[in-house]
């Protein structure tokens, strides 16, 4: 096999091709995405492969702008909720694509206890704090280095999140690479490093329609749920700590089921989510395993999602009510993109029956969630 590496442009303008034997053509490209309120550089790097997959991302918030996929005819879509000029981005209040941290999800109050003392921290969800807070992840401006690897180009995204911010103890070292492979799969991988105990829950937060047009409803998805319970919340969206079985209810996806095909039914737990927002328990097999598969029969677009965490939150888009204008001008109404969170339970640290959020100096937390695209008859 020959490999054949072009290194072109400036410090802010690079583009790097892969060209192999196997006729496999791999791209990624760099530019300049805008100036931050401080005048920050904030830039954008596409990763390109051979079968027609595109997946944009930036540093600012280590997220995903945009993911470019073929359906059954071979034509190429964005199938992503989001926004077309950064501008948009910082106005961004939906965790559109975004990297959610340092704990992602719900913590009940705001508030935990850790080696018996009690930390507060940041309040941005009602009485709770969500996704890392009113300056999470989501709102920072990361270093970032393009990565590649056999079969793969990528992006690393790095920051490090001081002690106290939000309220979280340490200096939490942070590194989320994206990989776009020659098997049209989109990695995630996340490793966290600190200095005094701490929690995290890092995850990826994009915003999915496999249609390709976010005027059109995700309620026909058929949605596959590789989970046998779920958890109840309160009207707060607090887990209540039972694991409740999915059985003959309205959470059934064991089997790939229209996401609408029950909205309507009575059910507390529907009300409480205005829908689905909620987060199904994983079946316990070790590693990297299937958690879910979303189908869109219009397009023939599929998605598997594999990780190797317990948890999986499936948001169906509930709050989206039009007052969002996003790409090309389209304001996203209701229901028209859903979210399938890989990471551990919402308020980990409230619940002692739920894995463990803690992490402590000397270990690596580590996270890996994998997109595989494909194609349905």
């Amino acid at each position: 096999m020959r490999i054949d590496c072009r290194l072109l442009g400036c410090l802010l303008m690079l583009s790097v091709s892969i060209v192999c034997g196997c006729k496999m053509r791999m791209d990624t490209a760099t530019k300049p995405y805008g100036l931050m309120p401080d005048g920050r550089q904030v830039t954008v790097v596409t990763l390109t492969n051979a079968k027609g997959l595109k997946a944009t991302l930036t540093n600012y918030g280590a997220s995903l702008i945009s993911m470019e996929v073929p359906d059954r005819e071979g034509k190429t879509a964005d199938v992503t909720l989001g926004y077309d000029t950064l501008e948009g981005w910082l106005s961004n209040t939906s965790y559109f694509g975004a990297t959610a941290g340092r704990y992602a999800n719900r913590i009940a109050q705001g508030r935990f206890t850790l080696d018996g003392s009690t930390y507060t921290l940041a309040t941005n969800n009602g009485a709770n704090h969500l996704h890392g807070g009113i300056m999470g992840f989501d709102k920072k401006l990361w270093s970032m280095k393009e990565v590649r690897r056999k079969g793969a180009v990528g992006v690393e995204f790095t920051y490090t999140s001081p002690d106290g911010e939000e309220g979280f103890p340490g200096n939490l070292e942070t590194a989320v690479i994206y990989w776009l492979t020659q098997d049209n799969e989109l990695h995630v991988e996340f490793e966290a490093t600190i200095d005094k105990p701490t929690l995290v829950n890092l995850a990826h937060h994009s915003y999915w329609n496999l249609t390709g047009d976010p005027n059109q409803s995700i309620n026909d998805h058929r949605l596959m749920l590789a989970a046998d319970f779920f958890l109840p919340v309160d009207e707060g969206l607090i887990p209540t700590g039972e694991l409740r079985p999915v059985k003959e209810t309205p959470f059934d996806f064991t089997r790939p089921t229209a996401i609408g095909a029950r909205l309507n039914e009575t059910d507390q737990q529907l009300q409480y989510g205005r829908g689905y927002d909620h987060c199904w328990v994983l079946r316990k097999e070790q590693g990297l395993r299937l958690a879910a598969t979303l189908h869109d029969p219009s397009t023939g677009r599929a998605m598997d999602i594999l990780t190797d965490q317990p948890g999986i939150q499936f948001y169906g888009g509930n709050l989206l009510d039009g007052s969002v204008t996003g790409k090309k001008g389209i304001r996203y109404q209701h229901r028209t993109g859903l979210c399938l969170e890989t990471e551990l339970f919402p308020d980990c640290p409230n619940h002692t029956e739920f894995p463990s959020p803690v992490l402590r100096p000397g270990q690596t937390y580590r996270h890996t969630m994998v997109h595989r695209f494909y194609v349905e008859p």
